[in-house]
């Protein structure tokens, strides 16, 4: 009974105009709310670009304060040096010449207590072209002796047109070492960073009407539109602000117009300077307010028409949409199980086309699920012969791939079911074994490495001591006896015997170097600063070999590494690289991130390449391809990424350069290997 008394129509209909009301009652509450959210949003948004204007602007009086101490710190140490050149009397105006053109500076001059240039750095002279500026009265400090140091600063060139930073140091003799450099750029630079530069630029965002800064006095800078504003102590809103060192915020006028204004106190060095003042505009709040309100009527015209249609269909479909809500939550489980499932899971059409792919293989093929799909599974992998799975009669598989220029080995197993259309559709189940591939690889060249560092460490020991005392009495021989004849070939092979004997146990050093590895010590240190040493230490060296190389940082972080030795391994890959080359190529070093915070580092060459044999052998202690290598690098190079819970391996083929790619985590437990 009450059932049916609930589903009358009448019934349906107060339900159906109660729930009108209650939408548009909603509506109207939203409208409000979103009014007040935006004023809201404003005022965060108001103080963070005052907070950056004036974190900008500090940075700009910095940056110019330090850019004129490199300045005035370089000329200085020029000015000191010199000083000592000409107190020794070592100078000459061809040496002044000399040091300007290596340290970039404009002018050396060097006056005598007259004022009477004695030496300079110009070949020709200004003789006649008038002065501007006596040097008697500038340097009248140093001549005087009331001080031994002068920064002149920035002051119009004395016979040339242009401006010069320049100082003045005093001689023994108080003689004056006058030293400047062009200022074009220190004027430039301080126009680019100034704040009347950073007022106009953030003026360009329609949005703000206005930004200034001004004091109790005047109007410090402004955007160009800014005449006149209200005075500081004409305001009892700014001078709250000024005097409390507050932000404040308030609605008010500008040339007419409503505007919501935010004031900040700007303190520079602990003085305080004055306010900044960032006046935006109201229009955008009112527009987006009548957006807002337009969107909610139309969104409760929609709703109002759509529960009309539900409340007409709502008695024929309610078995409908039991079933549908049953089918739907067994569907939705089993996608859950095939989205979550650790394998990668693609189900290909009859047209061998994506149809569904899950998370794992979302992550494997690098690609966006949504995207894949009605795409060829061709597309997925670099080279069409990964996709023989297709057509191949065994239904399990491992193969070898590229994907997104990276080698996998995959193992892949391929079913087919038929579906509702009676339509082919296959599954393919793929499990990623890359990382365990190149553990047990790595494991292997580990043990083997092990064994045979273990060999070396104990023939080295049983070498190194007949090869001291082969070298100690070489040397005695050569001190304690002469022969009778051929006395320069005797002295010659006995020197020869003991440098053959040196270089035997320089050897052997090395072997127990790698049979007795240093252990890691992690310290925390940005990637970059070890990406630019490396840069830096390199550039020089490829630029002779006329080589191309080239650092891409995809990764900007900080890892906790062995420094000293992940510099090692750095080094090591890129000098082989540079012997592959030998002359012109290309050297790329590239970091990328990885998932479970683990680094990818690419050293990739434009050389010979290597073929499989060679590629089989080259992590084997003592082998090499070298014609003086000891084949020794790459095994201690193995040794140290080991050490560092990391995995090496090569890509290369015959002619097609070569790539190492080295795969570590970004902290290393000292303790984790020893």
């Amino acid at each position: 009974m009450e059932k049916k008394f609930l589903f009358q129509p009448k019934n349906i209909i107060i339900i159906f105009i109660l729930m009108a009301f209650l939408m548009i009652a909603s509506a109207l509450f939203e409208l409000f709310q979103s009014k007040s959210e935006l004023y809201e949003l404003m005022e965060k948004e108001s103080h963070s670009l005052l907070q950056t204007l004036i974190s900008a602007t500090t940075n700009s009086l910095k940056s110019r304060e330090k850019l004129e101490d490199l300045y005035k710190t370089q000329l200085l140490n020029n000015a000191n040096f010199v000083k000592i050149l000409f107190e020794k009397g070592e100078i000459n105006n061809l040496q002044l010449q000399q040091i300007c053109e290596e340290n970039n500076i404009f002018r050396i001059n060097i006056f005598n207590g007259f004022g009477k240039k004695i030496f300079f750095s110009h070949e020709r002279e200004h003789f006649d072209l008038p002065e501007k500026k006596s040097p008697q009265k500038i340097l009248k400090a140093i001549f005087t002796g009331e001080a031994d140091t002068l920064i002149i600063g920035i002051t119009p060139a004395r016979f040339e047109e242009g401006k010069r930073y320049a100082i003045a140091l005093a001689t023994q003799n108080r003689d004056a070492i006058v030293i400047n450099v062009d200022a074009a750029d220190l004027i430039k630079f301080r126009k680019e960073i100034g704040i009347g530069s950073l007022l106009q630029e953030i003026n360009q965002n329609p949005g703000i009407i206005y930004v200034a800064l001004q004091d109790t006095n005047s109007i410090l800078a402004a955007t160009e539109n800014v005449s006149q504003l209200e005075s500081i102590t004409e305001s009892d809103f700014l001078f709250n602000s000024y005097i409390n060192s507050s932000y404040l915020i308030r609605t008010t006028e500008f040339d007419s117009i409503e505007i919501f204004e935010a004031v900040h106190p700007f303190n520079y060095n602990g003085i305080s300077v004055g306010l900044f003042r960032l006046g935006l505009s109201i229009k955008p709040i009112e527009d987006i307010n009548s957006r807002i309100y337009r969107r909610l009527v139309i969104i409760t015209i929609v709703l109002i028409i759509v529960g009309t249609i539900l409340f007409t269909f709502i008695f024929i479909r309610q078995r409908y949409d039991v079933l549908q809500k049953q089918f739907r939550a067994v569907e939705a489980y089993s996608t859950d199980i095939v989205k979550n499932v650790s394998d990668a899971i693609i189900v290909l059409n009859s047209k061998n086309e994506v149809n569904v792919i899950n998370k794992t293989a979302e992550e494997l093929f690098d690609v966006e699920g949504d995207s894949t799909l009605g795409l060829s599974l061709a597309s997925f992998f670099g080279n069409s012969s990964c996709t023989k799975i297709l057509t191949a009669s065994i239904s399990l598989q491992q193969i070898e791939c590229v994907i997104k220029d990276n080698k996998k080995y995959l193992l892949i197993s391929k079913s087919d079911f038929r579906d509702e259309k009676d339509e082919k559709n296959t599954i393919l189940v793929i499990r990623d074994l890359t990382d365990q591939k190149l553990l047990e690889e790595q494991i292997q060249r580990k043990e083997r490495l092990t064994a045979m560092g273990e060999l070396a460490s104990g023939v080295a020991h049983e070498i190194r001591n007949p090869l001291n005392t082969i070298g100690t009495i070489v040397q005695q021989l050569n001190k304690d006896f002469e022969p009778v004849d051929n006395v320069s070939e005797y002295d010659q092979l006995t020197k020869l015997v003991y440098k053959e004997v040196r270089r035997i146990n320089e050897t052997i050093q090395d072997f127990l170097k790698f049979a007795r590895p240093v252990p890691i010590n992690p310290m925390k240190f940005q990637i970059n600063d070890l990406l630019d040493q490396i840069d830096k230490q390199y550039q020089s060296m490829m630029k002779t070999y006329e080589i191309d190389f080239k650092i891409v940082k995809n990764w900007s972080g900080e890892v906790s590494w062995d420094r000293q030795q992940m510099q090692q391994v750095l080094m090591n890959l890129l000098q082989n690289a540079v012997d592959a080359i030998d002359q012109k190529g290309k050297i790329i070093l590239t970091i990328d991130p990885q998932k479970n915070k683990e680094v990818l580092l690419k050293i990739e060459d434009t050389g010979p390449g290597m073929d499989k044999s060679t590629r089989s052998k080259i992590f084997n202690l003592y082998y090499t391809t070298k014609p003086k290598g000891t084949g020794i690098g790459l095994s201690i190079v193995q040794r140290i990424i080991y050490e560092h819970n990391g995995l090496i391996s090569v890509e290369s083929e015959s002619g097609k350069g070569t790539i190492f790619i080295i795969k570590f985590p970004e902290v290393v437990d000292k303790l984790t290997k020893q």
